[in-house]
Formats: structure tokens, sequence, C-alpha cells
């Protein structure tokens, strides 16, 4: 039997192993799926709704021990899991309340005996490949919608949070989904090329731009939607009449925040020159408070690389930067327990790969500018386009800028955030598609066109 070893990244030591998945085996999960989703699709909606709120109660009791969990797999602070844990409440909340205005049939005309009406109905089987880093948020920013919409889902969490994608199917099984209507699949890259290789509706990714380019090459031939959501390297920009202590701290926490391991990590930062000193030292002074340490820590803020590779990718963007001029502020090594120090660096430019690469840890270059001019262009000279922000008390000023910036979600004096009432999509290499809002509702039903004439 194949079996998958999960290992804690801050210890190195081997948690668990469990059975994991093959072609033969993803195969079969397929058919399972495939023949259980028109029964799924046909049940009240109300019952599917039902299913749903038990899980979140569920979530909600279980909530220590599935955050311990969540962290003993990717490092991620025990704290932050909660917080995790706790902000998919909401979520629930909003899917809940909006699926049914969201999939309800629509009559659009009704004149001279013809009617038209726009109904949504469920892709079928929905496949869903997802990533580590939020595992609670971004797996069911797939599932929920997509089971309450009556789709079936193959649901292949990252190897790096099998724990935790086991527990989401867990809860949802005891909360009354079928065991055939959503099913898990275990193991690495080869497990999601199988599933890849199935009969199936839809595809939902989240992880790198270059295993999305891949997916979109094996399945574009194919018809099958697909929804992609990849890297970024999002940017902010401080304006010179900005509020340089809340900029800094805001920023500094929305750089370093769950160990910069988010898609939506602030990645660079770009300040006027009237206020650059004062922002960088406010910003190490910042980052300087933040403590490094054992994940299951209560006060722990930096854990553990999940992946160890991304250590040597951050070595590399350190030594590229400083050879080509950066000044190391802070930071710039590893640390015990798979870590790596905050580290912060000036005299950075787009010549370097920390500029340009997403970087995926604690790391941040900031940049001198002098104009908004000058901001906007290196805001924009990047393949990647997921968020971008600006701060500064004049709102007017804070949107003509963000108007000319291209990204998904755009933030005024905030950063690192998503609601569940707003779509999360991007531009360019970030990918394609979109989750959450009533958008990502729908996004998991086809619309069907009606033509109905009275004989």
């Amino acid at each position: 039997m194949t079996t998958l070893a999960i290992h804690n990244p801050a210890s190195g030591a081997k948690i668990a192993e469990v059975p994991a998945d093959d072609a033969a085996s993803v195969a079969a999960k397929a058919l399972a799926a495939r023949a259980a989703q028109p029964v799924w699709a046909a049940a009240p909606l109300e019952m599917r709704k039902a299913c749903v709120l038990r899980f979140r109660a569920a979530v909600v009791a279980e909530l220590e021990a599935l955050a311990a969990t969540m962290t003993s797999e990717t490092g991620k602070p025990i704290a932050m899991s909660r917080n995790e844990l706790n902000g998919l409440l909401g979520r629930i909340d909003f899917f809940l309340a909006e699926v049914d205005a969201s999939t309800a049939t629509q009559t659009v005309f009704a004149e001279g005996g013809m009617t038209e009406q726009i109904q949504h109905i469920p892709l079928g089987v929905v496949a869903n490949i997802s990533a580590w880093n939020y595992p609670w948020f971004v797996g069911c920013n797939v599932i929920l919608p997509a089971l309450l919409t009556g789709n079936a889902v193959l649901y292949k969490p990252s190897e790096y949070a099998t724990l935790t994608g086991l527990n989401i199917v867990r809860l949802l099984h005891a909360a009354g989904v079928p065991t055939d209507v959503l099913i898990a699949l275990v193991g690495g890259g080869a497990v999601g090329a199988a599933l890849q290789a199935q009969r199936i509706d839809g595809l939902f990714f989240t992880g790198s731009y270059a295993t999305g380019a891949k997916i979109a090459q094996a399945l574009g031939p194919r018809m099958v939607k697909l929804q992609l959501e990849l890297g970024g390297k999002d940017p902010t920009y401080v304006c010179d009449d900005a509020q340089v202590q809340n900029a800094a701290a805001s920023l500094a926490d929305g750089a370093m925040y769950n160990t910069g391991q988010s898609c939506c990590s602030v990645e660079r930062i770009y300040v006027h020159a009237q206020i650059f000193d004062a922002f960088v030292a406010a910003f190490v002074d910042t980052v300087h408070g933040f403590k490094v340490g054992e994940p299951m820590a209560d006060d722990t803020y930096i854990g553990a690389i999940t992946r160890s590779a991304q250590l040597d990718v951050l070595d590399a963007q350190v030594a590229d930067a400083v050879a080509k001029g950066a000044t190391l502020l802070t930071g710039g090594k590893r640390l015990p327990g798979n870590s790596y120090a905050p580290t912060v660096l000036v005299g950075v430019d787009h010549s370097m790969d920390l500029m340009r690469e997403e970087s995926f840890g604690p790391i941040i270059g900031i940049q001198k500018v002098a104009s908004d001019a000058e901001a906007v262009a290196l805001m924009n000279d990047t393949r990647y386009g997921l968020t971008a922000g600006v701060f500064t008390p004049d709102e007017q000023r804070a949107r003509a800028l963000l108007a000319q910036v291209n990204a998904g979600s755009v933030y005024w004096n905030c950063c690192d955030r998503v609601s569940p009432r707003l779509p999360w999509s991007g531009h360019g290499d970030s990918g394609v598609g979109l989750t959450l809002s009533t958008y990502g509702i729908q996004t998991f039903t086809r619309p069907k066109a009606w033509h109905l004439r009275e004989a």
C-alpha cells in the first residue's frame, strides 16, 4: 500500500503516515463521484445548507484540536491557526446567506407570451487541488460553495496540509455530506496529475504559476472550466502625506504575517522620498518586535517555513540583492526550527529578484520613489497582479492611483485582507477565474438559458 509520511516542519519529526492514492484509486474515486453527483444535486438546497451548518458547528467544537493539527504540519503559529479557523466561520455564514439568491432562477424577460429565464445548474464533478498556507480558507472557498450548488468534489489537499484536509472531509461527512460526494485524494504531484486525467467538469487550483501553467496546458484542449489562483508580488505605495507609524505597523504585519507565506503578503514597498527614512526606521522597529519561535507557543509571530526548499529561495534573494547594491538592515539568515529571520532590505531596485519574483517568506524590499507616477510605474512593472495598496489620508488620491494599478484587489490604508463579500481574482500570472463573493458561488454553476413560449 502506498503511504504519505507527514512531518512537522519546525522539528523535522514524523507526525503521521497515512494511506495515499495512486492512479487506479483516483480513477475509481472519480467514477464514484460521477455516480453520486446527480442525487446530491437533486436534493433540496435546504438539506445541503443544513449539512454545511452542522459542519460549522463541528469546526467550533473542535477548533483547538484543528488548530493544533494545522500548526503541527504547516508550522503556522498557533495563534494564526486559530485566527484562520475563526475567520472561516464568517465565510461559511456568507455562503449560507447568499447561496439562495445567487443560484435562484431569474426571469429576465416576460412579454407577449414569451418568457426568458436563466437557471444556474451545477458544473458536475469539481476537482480541487488546494494549498497548504491557508488550508481551511483555500479548501473551503471551493468545497463549500461547490457542495451547496450541487456539485461533487474530488479534493486533493496539499501534501503539506494533508491532515487538515482529511479533517475537513471528516467533518463534512459527519455533517451529512455523502462519502462519494466529497472525496479526499491523498498524495503529491502524481496524484494531482492523475486527477487531471479524469473526466471532470471543473478544476480549481491554488498554487504556483509554474504548476498552474502546466494544468492549463493539459486541460485547455478539453474545455474544462479552470480557476487558477497563482502567485503574487504584491506592491504597496506609501505616499508623502501618509501617517508613518500606522503605515509601517500595518505593512510590517502585511509582509510578515503567516511567516510571509501568503499569496497576498505585501512583497514590495515603495515609499516617497520625503518620508522614506522615518518610514524605514518605524518599519524595522516594528519587525524587531516580532517573536520568532516554536509555532505552538501562543506568543510566536514568525513560525516555520513550511517547505524547506523555500529557505534556499530566500537566501538566494538576499544574496542577489546585496550583490547588486542593496543594504540589509535586519535578518537575512536562517534560524533554528526551519525558520527565517524577519528580513528588511533597502537600496533595492527592479534588477533584483527580491523585487520581481515571489518570496513567500518573511522578507521585504523597500524602495525610495520621487513621485506618484514613479510609484505606479514600478507597481505595474510585474508579471503578477493579485493585490496592491496605497497609504495616504487622501481618498481621492488613493482612488486615482489604484485605478491605474493592474490588480484584482486594491487596498487603501490597509493590506493583506480578504473578504468573503468581495471576489478574489488576479491579473496576469496571478491567475484566471475567481473565488468568494456571490460570483464565487455562481462560478460553480453554469447558466442555462430558457426560452419559453406559450402555446
